[in-house]
């Protein structure tokens, strides 16, 4: 859907993004990770329009730009004003003609959960409808790319789920989503992509799917010490661990798994345990940001 091709920014000495290359792909949920300062903010910005690269481009892979609703990490909002007229404020805005105004207010507010809100002023509103609130506020306008900056900030974990469930059925109807977040579990659950930040550079870009396997690996567990068989296990695969009496594949060298348990069994080792397990994205997200 976009296209980020050797982006840079700079807050006068300071440079929040450096030659960043990335695509967003239309459909998919995208997670930002980094830590604070990494460039995710100002990223989410230039892909907006709210700020303007100082060199590099972002452009459409189709010949028109998508329409794209934004969720700011800082909500603010008029608290003098009930839920519904602050997001009629918005759809006017945004150019949505007067007569659909209430029917596109309330499709908003149905997506998100907040339609029985609708006359609660914005005051009276807990973190947690507020966070809803700057999530129908993207979505007015039906927009195909949505972006959510730290979506589930600041609010417990029932709150947090209600948020990823939101942006699951987002996804399922289409969009395309691209979120900021240091929850690595939320990410987990919603994202099919990831890019790490650091210091305004791209340090690791793959599918969700790739990223949790970049580090698998089994572990056979025998019932006596392994070192005796040290040598000739790890003659097998360089991607072999003997540690104790257990034993680590890792990668390709997981493909070995049959014929290095027929060498256990062989050499009278019983084998005690099994595991199949793949990288968590604390793992991933740890290797890429030191």
């Amino acid at each position: 859907m976009i296209e980020i091709n050797n982006l840079t920014k700079r807050y006068y000495s300071l440079t929040a993004l450096d030659r960043v290359t990335l695509r967003i792909p239309r459909g998919e949920v995208l997670g930002l990770l980094g830590p604070n300062g990494a460039g995710k903010t100002t990223l989410l910005k230039l892909i907006a329009g709210l700020i303007h690269q100082d060199a590099g481009y972002i452009r459409p892979m189709t010949p028109d730009w998508p329409l794209i609703g934004l969720k700011p990490e800082r909500l603010l909002f008029p608290n003098h004003l009930r839920v519904h007229q602050y997001l009629a404020l918005i759809a006017g805005v945004s150019n949505i003609p007067k007569r659909d105004t209430p029917r596109v207010v309330m499709e908003s507010l149905r997506q998100v959960g907040l339609q029985d809100a609708a006359d609660k002023p914005i005051r009276n509103c807990s973190k947690g409808m507020r966070q809803r609130l700057g999530l129908a506020q993207a979505l007015i306008g039906d927009p195909p790319l949505i972006l959510l900056d730290e979506p589930s900030n600041g609010l417990d974990p029932e709150g947090q789920d209600d948020i990823n469930q939101i942006v699951q059925q987002l996804h399922a109807a289409g969009k395309t989503i691209v979120m900021s977040s240091h929850q690595l579990p939320e990410v987990t659950k919603v994202c099919t992509h990831i890019v790490v930040l650091n210091r305004g550079r791209v340090h690791f870009e793959r599918s969700m799917e790739e990223a949790l396997a970049v580090q698998a690996h089994t572990a056979i567990r025998s019932d006596k010490d392994l070192e005796p068989l040290r040598a000739q296990l790890c003659s097998l695969h360089p991607e072999i661990e003997v540690e104790g009496e257990l034993l680590v594949l890792r990668n390709e060298a997981m493909q070995l798994r049959r014929q290095v348990m027929t060498m256990l069994l062989y050499a009278n080792y019983d084998i005690v345990e099994v595991r199949q397990a793949r990288a968590t994205l604390a793992e991933v997200y740890a290797k890429a940001v030191n």
